[in-house]
Formats: C-alpha cells, sequence, structure tokens
C-alpha cells in the first residue's frame, strides 16, 4: 500500500477554469438546497429564520466594509461596495418582515362597547 506524500501538498497547483468551475457548482447547489429548506419552512418557523439570516447578513456586510475600506480603486473595492450594498438591503428589509411577521401574532385590542 502505497503513502500518500502530504509535503506536496504545498505545490499543488490548480488553474483559474478549474477554480471557477468548483466556485459555480458550489454556488448552484447552495441556491438549490437554499430554496429547498426556505419553502419547506413552516410559517411559525418563518420569524427566526430570518432573525438567522438577519445574523449572516450582518457577517456579511463586515467582510464586505473590509473589502470595500481598501486604500486602491480596484475591483475588490468595488465587490466590496456593491456586498455593502446588498447587505444592508437584506437586512433592513429582513428587519421588516420580521416585524410584520410578529405583528401578525398580536392580540388585537377589543374595543369596549361604551353604555350610555
Amino acid at each position: 500500500m502505497e503513502k500518500f506524500d502530504w509535503s506536496n501538498l504545498n505545490n499543488m497547483e490548480a488553474h483559474s477554469s478549474e477554480i471557477f468551475v468548483i466556485g459555480l457548482t458550489v454556488f448552484f447547489l447552495a441556491c438549490i438546497i437554499g430554496y429547498y429548506v426556505v419553502w419547506s419552512v413552516t410559517p411559525a418557523l418563518h420569524s427566526p429564520l430570518m432573525g438567522v439570516t438577519n445574523a449572516i447578513s450582518s457577517v456579511i456586510i463586515v467582510g464586505a466594509i473590509l473589502a470595500a475600506g481598501s486604500e486602491s480603486l480596484n475591483l475588490a473595492k468595488i465587490f466590496g461596495l456593491i456586498g455593502v450594498t446588498l447587505a444592508s438591503v437584506n437586512i433592513f428589509g429582513g428587519f421588516i418582515v420580521t416585524y410584520r411577521m410578529l405583528s401578525m401574532f398580536k392580540k388585537k385590542p377589543k374595543k369596549q362597547i361604551e353604555k350610555s
């Protein structure tokens, strides 16, 4: 049985097309799995799920701010700015949707009948 030579791991090369195909595959699989996960959630669990996605977006926005804060104007800065904008819209939209969902479960006040 041959032993694997772990010292060659540092010298492994990947072509940019291979990296792109792997990244695209992961993206499409994440889209498919995300679609099925989100649409199988019951309405009662929608608000906690929105809270988790808002937390994930807040982590994304930190990374986007770091990418947008570079000194030179390059592609990373442009994508960082786009990431900050989209994550901000996602966060604020998620808070609005969560607020509306929670307001659906509140008890409505009963109207008191005035006696004259």
